[in-house]
């Protein structure tokens, strides 16, 4: 009963680990903190010039850059990753994209771009990386999703139901491969500094850096914790608000928000 819910991962020493969004914000934290805890790291997002960057810190640093919302160029890395290291031991899923929207702004454009890349990309991703990992009985993945997930929220119509799908994607992964030797964890982050969130013309209360992201992240990695939330003096708040009657729920949403 008191057992982890996940496999601990503490010693990055020598494992292959894929960062899908390692460009900026947390996933660039993240491949900075494996990269010194002595993991070889693939790096994967647009930016070449960025990831490679990143990659100059480590000789066991790779370069893969691709469109993560493309199931094609995602089968290929993974194939990738595979002739040259044989597996990978966890992957890091936390490309997105992100703009405020209310009803009335819903585009046909930014719905479908949007849905792509924050649920197909972990989809298909999913797809390419099982078949190995389930025939080996060992990996992690590690599903990025957000509070904004939890319940609706103003202004985030269109990402908020993308995170929503990515909980409900995750706990029913995690039921499928958890018996077969696989981690999942799936990581809600409040508000952290980065490009997405500096489009909020908003007060965001409890910010954090990505580098404070990917503290929290990778201690619950090492406690095996499946659901990673943080800073725990905002996500607790937000997870109260997740049993609350519709009623109260939409009150309370309004006068926290003036929406």
């Amino acid at each position: 009963m008191f057992s982890p819910d996940n496999p601990p991962l503490h010693d990055w020493v020598g494992r292959r680990v894929w960062i899908v969004g390692a460009s900026t914000g947390i996933g660039a934290a993240l491949a900075q903190r494996l990269i010194a805890a002595g993991a070889r790291v693939a790096l994967s997002a647009r930016s070449a010039d960025r990831l490679r960057e990143l990659a100059a810190a480590s000789a066991d640093a790779t370069v893969l850059p691709l469109d993560a919302s493309d199931p094609a160029a995602l089968r290929a890395a993974v194939r990738t990753l595979h002739d040259a290291w044989g597996g990978l031991d966890a992957v890091f899923f936390l490309a997105a994209r992100y703009a405020p929207v209310r009803a009335w702004e819903l585009d046909d454009a930014d719905i479908d771009d949007t849905l792509r890349l924050n649920i197909g990309a972990v989809m298909h991703g999913c797809a390419a990386l099982l078949p190995g990992m389930l025939e080996r009985g060992a990996g992690a993945l590690v599903i990025v999703s957000s509070v904004a997930g939890y319940r609706g929220l103003p202004k985030s119509l269109i990402y908020g139901a993308s995170k929503a799908a990515l909980i409900n994607f995750a706990e029913t992964l995690y039921m499928d491969v958890r018996p077969r030797g696989l981690g999942v964890h799936l990581v809600c982050p409040g508000f952290v500094e980065t490009p997405l969130t500096a489009q909020n013309d908003f007060a965001m209360p409890a910010l954090i850096s990505p580098e404070q992201a990917a503290t929290h992240i990778l201690g619950g990695l090492a406690d095996g914790r499946f659901h990673i939330h943080f800073p725990k003096r905002f996500t607790l708040w937000l997870r109260l608000l997740r049993i609350l009657p519709y009623r109260l729920y939409f009150a309370a949403v309004r006068r926290l928000t003036g929406l």
